[in-house]
């Protein structure tokens, strides 16, 4: 599975390089494997700033700062809880880009999001999208292992268009 990660990001990681742009990662269920796919190409610290797994709530106010504003009605494993953590990992890193995952890898989520979901966002220069993604699958690594591969996917997407 890194293999395909590693394949991924090295896409990414080539435009980011070429562009000479940086890019912050707020890894959710995915447990780190965003980063770790990104971190798997030489040079990484070319674009690379840093990033964090967003287990909890404790662990979002550290790495994000999010204001109770910023927080007022939005739910977790959301599109828009994506992108407002992918802006936020972006700013507070000073980032070009950021990316960002919320999902429930399963078997349960505090929240009762069904395993196999995830938010995936997206932001950078001129660029702010955000999927959704359901495997269907209870699997709890085989859904970190999907949700991380089309996170860089669709960072790939974004930074196409």
């Amino acid at each position: 599975m890194i293999e395909l990660l590693a394949a991924l990001a090295d896409r990414a990681a080539a435009a980011l390089k070429a562009r000479k742009q940086t890019i912050a990662v707020a890894d959710g269920a995915t447990g780190g494997l965003v980063s770790a796919g990104l971190l798997t190409v030489p040079g990484a610290t070319a674009f690379y700033l840093g990033g964090g797994v967003i287990y909890s709530f404790k662990g979002r106010d550290i790495l994000l700062d999010l204001d109770a504003a910023e927080l007022k009605g939005m739910k977790s494993v959301t599109e828009p809880y994506a992108l407002l953590q992918a802006r936020a990992i972006r700013d507070r890193f000073g980032a070009d880009w950021g990316i960002a995952e919320s999902g429930s890898a399963g078997p349960t989520h505090p929240f009762g999001v069904p395993a196999g979901k995830s938010c995936i966002a997206v932001v950078g220069p001129g660029v702010s999208v955000a999927r959704s993604i359901d495997t269907g699958n209870e699997n709890r690594i085989a859904n970190m292992e999907a949700f991380a591969l089309a996170a860089l996917a669709l960072l790939n997407e974004a930074m196409d268009a």
